[in-house]
């Protein structure tokens, strides 16, 4: 007999209801865990306005919180680390160091005969300085190299400012007529401008404060500079001081050709040739060749004809064609010509006679 409400045939195979409906779902103990619903008991059911079900937290949950909290502690490790590295950067720049002041030496060379005088052209065929190259042209750059802390572009940008204050400093035409110092002087270490400005205004031969040792400029009063234009031999050499200096040093030899600046009416005073001899010693750090700037070390000149006793301080005081020196020449002789040696300790030094044009 069928059970109460059941079909007199019982259920039939294959309708909506039956056994093999569910027969695939297993309500295992780890589907139960996973529910999110949670029937409450009857004793829980009960109670006054109480839920059929509760909601229930899942290990999903759990999970989530967990990698949030993980993912705030990676920032915050993070940003502590870039803060620690940030103080004890190992790469940043060094602090900035003041430039030294100039050391200089000027040395006057005094003939030991009459000045030869005569065309200025035909002054430098006979002199040492025929072989010359005429103005910035003889001032080389030579083939540059990287150093272990400096690239081969930072070399060559060294090389180039010492070669830009030869020029400005030796070559360009108003500062030899001493009309202006200022493109020295914009080619020089803020630090310096102090003692190059009481150089120009207050010289000194005091071994800082000689104006020939910063710029060859000649009295317009007494000097006029000629053509041809000054001939230049000499070499650049550069060096890596420290991690962060770069030495260049400049070892030039220039002859100018002169006349006296007041000529007598319907004459044309005698030329002569009045050669300088300067070595520089220039320092480079990262801001200088940043800013286009050199410091100067030490600057030595060795210059002629000049008359010994003569104050070297104010500037350069040459002998013009047929003058003498006085009888007081230092013993010693001096070729301005030969570079690449000691410069003359003495105050004053006698000028070969090779150094001068033949007769």
């Amino acid at each position: 007999m069928a059970g109460r409400g059941d079909p007199p045939e019982g259920t039939p195979e294959g309708l909506p209801g039956g056994d093999d409906e569910y027969r695939a779902v297993v309500f295992d103990e780890a589907f139960v865990r996973a529910a999110h619903l949670q029937e409450f008991s009857a004793r829980e059911r009960m109670g006054e306005h109480a839920l059929a079900v509760r909601n229930r937290p899942g290990p999903t949950g759990r999970r989530g919180s967990g990698q949030a909290l993980l993912l705030v502690l990676l920032i915050l490790l993070a940003f502590g680390t870039a803060v620690y590295l940030g103080l004890r950067n190992p790469y940043q720049p060094p602090p900035d160091q003041r430039a030294e002041p100039l050391r200089t030496t000027v040395v006057p060379l005094a003939p030991q005969d009459p000045v030869p005088g005569g065309d200025p052209a035909r002054l430098l065929a006979r002199s040492p300085a025929a072989e010359y190259r005429t103005g910035a042209a003889g001032i080389n750059i030579p083939v540059a190299a990287r150093t272990l802390h400096f690239s081969e572009g930072q070399v060559v940008t060294a090389l180039s400012i010492a070669k830009d204050y030869l020029v400005a400093s030796s070559l360009e035409p108003d500062v030899l007529a001493g009309r202006t110092v200022r493109p020295a002087r914009l080619l020089l270490d803020p630090d310096q401008l102090a003692q190059f400005d009481r150089s120009v205004e207050s010289p000194a031969d005091d071994g800082r404060h000689a104006l020939a040792a910063w710029v060859v400029r000649f009295d317009p009063r007494q000097i006029a500079v000629v053509e041809p234009a000054p001939r230049v031999q000499g070499t650049l050499r550069f060096a890596e001081t420290t991690p962060d200096t770069l030495d260049v040093t400049a070892d030039h030899t220039f002859t100018y050709a002169l006349r006296p600046a007041v000529q007598t009416p319907g004459a044309v005073a005698a030329a002569s040739l009045f050669t300088v001899h300067r070595t520089l010693h220039l320092r480079f750090d990262r801001e200088d060749l940043r800013m286009h700037r050199a410091e100067l070390l030490t600057s030595t000149v060795e210059a002629g004809p000049q008359a010994c006793g003569a104050d070297t301080g104010g500037g350069l005081r040459p002998l013009l064609a047929g003058a003498e020196a006085p009888a007081e020449a230092g013993p010693a002789l001096t070729d301005p010509y030969a570079t690449a040696r000691p410069a003359a300790p003495a105050l004053c030094g006698a000028l070969a006679p090779a150094a001068q044009p033949r007769p």
